[in-house]
C-alpha cells in the first residue's frame, strides 16, 4: 500500500526499519526464552540478560521509530536520532554476549 505513496528512498528507509525491528524482536524472543530458563536468584541475578532486553526494546523504538518517522514525512532532524538508537542496538547485542560469558 506505501508503494504508490512514498518514494523509492523512503520506501527503502522503511523496509529497513520493519528489517530491523524484525531481527531484533526475534532477538527480545530469544532474551525472554533464556531469561525463562534461567530466572533471577540471589546467586544469579542475570542482569546481563534483562538489559540487553531492554536495550533492544528502547533501540528498537528510537531507531526503527524514527526510521518509520523520516519515512512518512516526520521532521527532518530525527534522522539526527537514529543514531542513538543504533548505539542501543549494538549495546544490546553486546549485553547479551556478556550474559553468556557470566553464567555460572
Amino acid at each position: 500500500a506505501l508503494r504508490s505513496q512514498l518514494s523509492v528512498a523512503a520506501l527503502v528507509t522503511f523496509e529497513t526499519a520493519a528489517r530491523y525491528q524484525m531481527y531484533h524482536a526475534l532477538a527480545l524472543l530469544f532474551c525472554a526464552a533464556q531469561y525463562a530458563l534461567d530466572p533471577p536468584t540471589l546467586a544469579s541475578p542475570n542482569v546481563w540478560l534483562a538489559r540487553a532486553g531492554w536495550a533492544f526494546i528502547g533501540g528498537s523504538v528510537i531507531f526503527c521509530g524514527s526510521l518509520y518517522a523520516l519515512s512518512l514525512g516526520g521532521p527532518r532532524f530525527l534522522g539526527a536520532v537514529a543514531p542513538v538508537g543504533g548505539l542501543a542496538l549494538m549495546g544490546g547485542w553486546g549485553c547479551l554476549a556478556v550474559s553468556f560469558w557470566h553464567k555460572p
